[in-house]
């Protein structure tokens, strides 16, 4: 059989719209959603930022929602012996709002909301269990919107790889080489300059560090490529579903785990380990 792209392609188109779904709902720097106001019937939900891009400060905002008097926001950089520093949100409108300081690329802040209701309050993290913010340096859309193309295309094309390579078809091999294209011009060409503009390193990974993401993307391209190889002069299909299998399993870990970290004090980038 030449191909079964009928089963393959909507299999593969599924699974990567699931990827997709999966990686906006568990990274780390996606932003925290919460619900405001004492009534459980009339809550409202407001998004906290975990990420913020730029030369500017991350922008907090809180509508002032029925008996809403005061937003307290308590915040200081991590990691650090900072201080905790407390600022009231600023009343503009129908909100309150301040702007969270701007910090070096990789460089993170931790902070916790108090929300103030006359004599009752609604608070939301706290200074054992705060929200984390991690900087990035402006990745322009030229380079940022191909890379994230060519790397869930990847995902799409690996997924059909692994079908037709169950199907035993001819056009298995044919699909894992296409992956192994796309994977080497998204993560191992774009993806360093994407790294570059956002935390100011081009590859974080092994051997210079253990930068998840990096390592993660490593990983697949070696798995891809092993395949290529063991498939040049052989009908073996079982490379191509092992590697397959392998970059599912890379995109089922959230996207930014354990991923850069400004040291304040040694003045460097280096990996979130914790």
């Amino acid at each position: 059989m030449k191909n079964n792209y009928k089963v393959s392609i909507p299999l593969a188109i599924i699974i990567t719209m699931a990827a997709v779904i999966y990686q906006r709902a568990t990274g780390p720097t996606y932003p925290e959603k919460i619900y405001i106001g004492l009534d459980k019937d009339a809550t409202v939900r407001v998004k906290l930022p975990r990420s913020h891009g730029g030369n500017t400060g991350a922008p907090v905002e809180i509508p002032k929602i029925k008996d809403l008097t005061g937003v307290e926001l308590t915040y200081k950089r991590y990691p650090t012996n900072d201080e905790w520093t407390v600022v009231n949100l600023e009343e503009k409108g129908n909100r309150f709002a301040m702007t969270l300081p701007n910090q070096p690329p990789a460089g993170k802040l931790t902070y916790f909301l108090k929300l103030n209701f006359g004599d009752k309050s609604q608070e939301f993290h706290s200074k054992e269990d705060p929200i984390y913010i991690r900087y990035k340096g402006d990745v322009p859309t030229y380079i940022l919107a191909p890379h994230v193309f060519f790397m869930f295309f990847s995902m799409l094309l690996s997924a059909m790889a692994f079908f037709e390579a169950i199907f035993k078809t001819e056009s298995a091999v044919k699909i894992a080489r296409v992956t192994l294209g796309s994977l080497m011009i998204g993560g191992m060409c774009l993806g360093p300059i994407v790294q570059k503009f956002a935390f100011g390193v081009y590859w974080a990974g092994f051997p210079y560090d253990w930068d998840l993401t990096d390592n993660k993307l490593l990983i697949g391209v070696l798995a891809w490529l092993t395949a290529v190889l063991l498939t040049l002069k052989s009908k073996r299909r079982w490379p191509i579903i092992v590697a397959a299998s392998i970059l599912i399993a890379i995109y089922c870990i959230p996207h930014s785990m354990q991923g850069s970290e400004f040291n304040y004090e040694k003045g460097v980038v280096e990996t979130d380990i914790d």
